[in-house]
C-alpha cells in the first residue's frame, strides 16, 4: 500500500520544521516551494555587490529558544549557533558615548539587578520590578498600559530588547506577546537568555542541514513549484493545483500550508490573518571587525539598533523600520556606517555595503493583530497552518516559526 502523503507548502522555517518532524518514514513527505531556494526570510545568499555570502536578515536567538535549538540538534547543526558562555549584552549610547554591559546571572533568582556592574547605568534595582507587570495573565493590552515606557531603564534595556523581539515600537506592542518572550528567557535567568547567532550564516545553520536531513529520509523537495489553487470537496482538500499539473489527494493525504499570510488568504478565501505589517532594514558592510568588537552590540540613540560582528563583515539590524523604507540607499548607508564606525571604533571610510529593506518582515505585534492570528487547525480535517504569523503565543520569530511547524506536524499525526 502507498504511504499516506503529507504535502508541505512552503520551505521557510515553518515548513521545514513541519517536514522534519514528520520525516519518520511513516509518510511520504513532499515539500513544495514557490521560490528557487528554500529558507524564505531566513536564508543566506551570495550578494554580487559585496562579493560574499550574507544573510537576508540578521537573526538573534536566545538560549531559551528550545524549539529552535531542538530543531538544529535534530538536523545535526546545533554547533552552528555561537555566543558567549554567559548572558552578556554590551551596549553603546551614541548620544552620551557611554558603554555598558547587561549581564543577568545564570539562575532564575535575579540578583544581578542589585549589582551596578551588571545592570544598565543610572538604574536601581526597584526599577526592574516594573517588568513583573508584563507577566500578569489577563486580557491583552499595549505594553504602555502595563509598564512605564520612559526613563533610563526603558531606553537602555527594555526598549531595545522588546523592539527586537516584537519588531514594533514597544509602547504599542502586545503585552501578552512581550510577556511570553520575557517568561521564556529573561525571567528564567541568564542560562535562558544567552545571545546566539548563526556564525556561518542562516543557511548553514538552518536550511542546508534541514534539506539534507529530508533528502536522506526520502522526502521529495520541489523548488520553483508554486501552488496556484487548493481544491476543496466534501469538506476536505481534494487536490492541489500547481498550474502545470494538479495533484489529487487520497483519503489519508494531508496538507500543511506554511506560506506568508497574504498568500494563505488567497489560497483559503475567508481565512482571517494579520493585516498590518512592520519592516526591517539590514545593512551589511564588507570589512573585518576590530578584534575587540563584541559579537553583538546594542546601540542606543541611533538609527542602528543591533550591530553583529562576523569574521568578514559588520551587519546592522533596524527593527520597526517603516520610516526608512523611502530613504535613499546611499544616504542610509552613509548614516549607518558613521554610527557603526563610532560604535566599533573604526576610522575608515564607507566600505562596500548592501542595504536590504524588507517591507513586510513580520506582522505588527499589536494586540489587534495578535488577535487576528489563526490557529494551526482549520475547518478542513486534512489541512493545517504553519507560520510565525499563526497563533504561536510568540511574536514573529525563528522560535515561533519552528513551533508553528511542530504544532502543525503534531496535528497531522493525531488526525491519522
Amino acid at each position: 500500500m502507498r504511504k499516506p502523503a503529507v504535502h508541505v507548502i512552503g520551505a521557510g522555517l515553518a515548513g521545514l520544521a513541519a517536514a522534519v518532524r514528520l520525516a519518520d518514514g511513516s509518510r511520504e513527505i513532499i515539500l513544495h516551494e514557490a521560490a528557487r531556494q528554500a529558507g524564505g526570510r531566513c536564508r543566506s545568499y551570495h550578494d554580487a555587490q559585496l562579493g560574499m555570502a550574507i544573510d537576508n536578515g540578521n537573526h538573534l536567538l536566545l538560549s531559551g529558544n528550545h524549539a529552535a535549538r531542538n530543531f538544529l540538534a535534530t538536523i545535526g547543526s546545533e554547533d552552528e549557533l555561537q555566543g558567549p558562555a554567559e548572558a552578556d549584552f554590551p551596549f553603546f549610547d551614541l548620544a552620551s558615548k557611554k558603554r555598558w554591559r547587561v549581564r543577568p546571572n545564570a539562575g532564575p533568582m535575579p540578583w544581578w539587578i542589585f549589582s551596578a556592574e551588571r545592570r544598565a547605568p543610572d538604574t536601581g534595582w526597584r526599577d526592574y520590578l516594573a517588568l513583573l507587570r508584563l507577566l500578569v495573565p489577563g486580557k491583552d493590552r499595549p505594553i504602555a498600559a502595563a509598564m512605564r515606557c520612559d526613563g533610563p531603564l526603558y531606553e537602555r534595556l527594555w526598549r531595545p530588547f522588546l523592539l527586537a523581539a516584537l519588531n514594533a515600537e514597544p509602547k504599542e506592542g502586545s503585552a501578552r506577546l512581550a510577556g511570553a518572550v520575557v517568561r521564556e528567557t529573561l525571567a528564567k535567568g541568564g542560562r535562558a537568555c544567552r545571545p546566539l547567532v548563526a556564525a556561518h550564516g542562516l543557511s548553514a545553520a538552518f536550511i542546508d542541514p534541514a534539506l539534507r536531513y529530508l533528502s536522506e529520509r526520502g522526502a521529495q523537495i520541489c523548488l520553483d513549484h508554486r501552488l496556484r489553487k487548493i481544491d476543496f470537496a466534501a469538506g476536505r482538500v481534494s487536490a492541489l493545483d500547481f498550474g502545470d499539473a494538479t495533484q489529487p489527494l487520497g483519503p489519508a493525504d494531508q496538507v500543511v500550508l506554511a506560506v506568508p499570510p497574504l498568500v494563505a488568504r488567497d489560497l483559503m478565501p475567508g481565512l482571517q490573518t494579520p493585516e498590518s505589517f512592520r519592516a526591517i532594514v539590514n545593512a551589511h558592510f564588507r570589512i573585518a571587525p576590530p578584534k575587540d568588537c563584541p559579537a553583538i552590540l546594542g546601540v542606543i540613540n541611533a538609527t542602528t539598533e543591533w550591530l553583529f560582528a562576523f569574521p568578514d563583515r559588520l551587519s546592522v539590524t533596524i527593527s520597526g523600520a517603516d520610516r526608512l523604507l523611502d530613504a535613499p540607499r546611499e544616504e542610509l548607508a552613509q548614516k549607518i556606517w558613521a554610527e557603526v564606525a563610532e560604535a566599533a571604533r573604526i576610522e575608515k571610510p564607507l566600505p562596500p555595503w548592501q542595504i536590504i529593506k524588507e517591507k513586510r518582515a513580520t506582522f505588527a505585534a499589536t494586540c489587534e493583530e495578535n488577535a487576528r492570528r489563526p490557529g494551526a487547525a482549520t475547518a478542513y480535517p486534512n489541512l493545517f497552518l504553519a507560520g510565525d504569523w499563526t497563533a504561536t503565543g510568540l511574536p514573529a520569530t525563528i522560535e515561533g516559526a519552528i513551533r508553528s511547524g511542530n504544532r502543525a506536524a503534531d496535528l497531522v499525526r493525531r488526525s491519522q
